[in-house]
């Protein structure tokens, strides 16, 4: 196939934007040194462990004959469904509890501190605010369809939504509390948790733990799906997509974005060094250098490898990358273009893709909100 760009081939391939990518014809595998995650069976029942428990995901069933492109992204790319609020205690249980302040050491923060509806699930900061004003050490990363991702957090240092959330509890950056013990004293002192863990936990002789609550927020957090009028185009309406989306998919498909960037979320499925051509810091302004996943490792080959994140909402949760250091979408496709393959993007190029983009943005779930209770700790719909 001709490209539509000439001399610019390889050029749109390096769009994994967010973070560090894999560079056109390698079929999605890094550069030497730079491991990839292999991915288990079921990346999904991984994640969330289990199949049944993970929000619904399907390939496109009927792509109108007549349209390639639909039918080219709907084998690369899967539909995401957009998940009801359950009738389970565990999940009402995890909903409140990650609106709930009164954990945290200062007893201002809580999980929808650094996850906003207005954000795309981020909270729009370089990096999060967390107790007593603490900056977290990177970009808080968006919170929706995070339990469809292979592992959580940039460097990839929490192995599930459960594990990430139990260790925000201790995290100085986040909650901040100095123990197990604390952390599950601040739990029992919520009016009503008593009550509400043991309704969300019914086998268990103590529900109120560090423990219940990882698994409590996990659940809350897996039916956070925003569906998108990428989905609606891939379902076959067309006038969900305008012809510079659907320009900016072409070029997404043809030239090798969609080796890293696959599958329903267009990526979350593996690690990629960022600045595989150029020092990625050089271009970003970055003022402090991360080391990334080097330093979870300390394995040579991680220096500079962080998770290839989802592309779903990217166009709502600036500012960019690792360390927040890029404020606008079009500058990020950029500079990826220049860390990764050493390239510079024409202008139209970058439009276009900035276009498919934002077609990735889907509407909050209407219940990522605190319930209407009068006390947050209540496991009640």
């Amino acid at each position: 196939m001709t490209s539509r760009f000439p001399g610019k081939h390889f050029v749109v391939g390096t769009l994994l934007l967010a973070t560090m990518g894999c560079s056109p014809g390698s079929g999605g595998q890094p550069e030497p040194g730079t491991p990839a995650y292999e991915p288990p069976v079921s990346s999904v029942a991984a994640s969330t462990g289990s199949a049944a428990e993970a929000p619904s995901l399907q390939m496109s069933a009927g792509a109108v004959p007549d349209d390639p492109l639909r039918a080219r992204a709907s084998q690369r790319f899967g539909m995401l469904e957009s998940q009801a609020f359950p009738d389970d205690p565990k999940v009402r249980l995890g909903r409140a509890l990650f609106f709930e302040p009164r954990v945290s050491a200062d007893g201002n923060v809580s999980c929808g501190t650094c996850h906003l509806a207005a954000r795309g699930g981020a909270d729009g900061l370089p990096k999060s605010k967390g107790v007593f004003g603490r900056d977290n050490p990177r970009n808080a990363p968006s919170v929706y369809n995070a339990g469809l991702q292979f592992t959580q957090h940039w460097r990839g240092d929490r192995e599930s939504l459960e594990d990430q959330a139990r260790k925000a509890l201790l995290g100085k950056g986040s909650f901040g509390l100095e123990s197990p013990e604390k952390a599950e004293a601040a739990l029992r002192a919520l009016p009503g948790s008593e009550q509400s863990f043991r309704a969300a936990f019914p086998d268990d002789p103590q529900p109120v733990s560090v423990e219940n609550w990882g698994v409590a927020i996990a659940a809350y957090e897996r039916t956070l799906t925003t569906p998108a009028p990428f989905d609606a185009y891939l379902a076959g309406d067309s006038t969900a997509f305008g012809d510079e989306a659907k320009a900016g998919l072409q070029s997404f498909l043809e030239l090798g974005c969609a080796n890293c960037h696959d599958g329903p979320l267009l990526g979350g499925k593996a690690f990629r060094k960022f600045g595989i051509k150029a020092d990625y810091a050089s271009l970003t302004a970055s003022t402090v250098i991360d080391a990334g996943r080097f330093d979870v490792t300390g394995n040579e080959g991680d220096r500079f490898v962080f998770k290839v994140p989802g592309l779903r909402n990217v166009s709502l949760t600036a500012p960019y990358f690792h360390d927040g250091s890029v404020s606008e979408l079009s500058r990020a496709v950029e500079v990826m273009a220049e860390a990764q393959l050493g390239v510079k993007l024409d202008a139209p190029v970058v439009a276009q893709l900035v276009a498919f983009l934002h077609s990735l943005a889907g509407d909050a779930p209407s219940h990522f909100a605190p319930p209407s209770v009068s006390a947050p700790a209540s496991a009640r719909p």
